[in-house]
């Protein structure tokens, strides 16, 4: 269960490169407009992560420790969740949803962890964002470029918060994050109910026991 499309895979490994500059832009974020802020963050991360032979090399302790870290910042994980759960969030408890945005982001960042790749020649291109004067959601439209590839689309949905732009949704070559995950996570809510959810996440948290 929970099977991650290549496709993700392949815009998380992107995604964990974002939390290497996320400390420092904080305040910029809270400042600018998504648009920028996305163009302002790929720039200087790709220009970062070639320099970061670890990451290029697939270290998942660096990885996972960078994720928890940084990459929390940018999502945000309750919207994230209640949109992946749906119908089911507005059942849940506030304990239970407390506990299904915690282990859906431990999720995800597991996800960061193992996804890492190199990023030696490879580019982003943010495309012209159109938003309405006083827009508080907006889709920031990117192009992933790989020499003698075709370029990949990953779009950001953004909804502004008081922190400043987070993103809520994430789709790549035409499939979304949240749609993904919302179908599986209603057959199991209709199956075994909100806990039987919490569970099921829990155990695909839980690392396997080593022989």
């Amino acid at each position: 269960m929970f099977k991650s499309p290549m496709w993700f895979t392949r815009f998380l490994r992107f995604a964990l490169t974002l939390s290497l500059l996320l400390p420092a832009m904080t305040t910029f974020a809270q400042e600018v407009g998504p648009e920028e802020l996305v163009r302002k963050v790929t720039a200087d991360v790709l220009e970062s992560v070639q320099k970061d032979k670890q990451l290029q090399a697939g270290d998942r302790r660096k990885a996972l420790a960078l994720a928890e870290e940084k990459i929390l910042p940018l999502i945000d994980f309750e919207e994230a969740t209640r949109l992946a759960v749906a119908r089911g969030w507005r059942t849940a408890t506030p304990e239970q949803q407390k506990r299904l945005v915690t282990e859906f982001r431990s999720m995800l960042v597991r996800i960061y962890s193992n996804s890492m790749g190199t990023y030696q020649g490879q580019t982003m291109k943010v495309l012209p964002v159109r938003m309405a004067p006083g827009a508080t959601e907006v889709t920031v439209r990117n192009q992933y470029i790989s020499p003698g590839k075709p370029p990949a689309s990953v779009d950001y949905a953004m909804r502004k918060s008081a922190a400043g732009w987070k993103i809520v949704d994430i789709t790549a070559e035409g499939i979304s994050l949240v749609l993904t995950y919302r179908s599986e996570f209603e057959q199991i809510v209709q199956q075994s109910g909100i806990d039987g959810l919490i569970k099921r996440l829990v155990d695909k948290n839980t690392p396997a026991p080593t022989k």
